[in-house]
């Protein structure tokens, strides 16, 4: 893949990450209102109860984890149809317990 390719690539799936990062971190925002009938705490704050800042922060990064995931499928699937080129750079997920 040429580097004029590859440079579209980066910039097409960056300018999809950072719009998924902050409409993902607004839907968290407010489906920790919606359940808990509360603002989302602040994790660092010395008065925030540990299990509130806790519980706060893995919802936090479970929600933007799952929609990072999905807006790098989107993109590779658009790339895909778009350029009918396989994704420049292939990356692998190697989870050890």
């Amino acid at each position: 893949m040429s580097v004029a390719r590859n440079l579209m690539f980066n910039v097409y799936s960056g300018a999809i990450a950072a719009a998924v990062a902050v409409v993902g971190h607004k839907l968290v925002e407010s489906l920790w209102t919606s359940v808990t009938g509360e603002e989302p705490p602040d994790p660092n704050h010395p008065s925030t109860p540990p299990n509130q800042a806790f519980a706060w922060v893995l919802a936090n990064a479970i929600g933007i984890g799952v929609l990072g995931v999905a807006a790098n499928r989107f993109s590779a699937s658009r790339w895909l149809k778009f350029s009918g080129e396989e994704l420049p750079v292939s990356r692998s997920v190697n989870l050890k317990l």
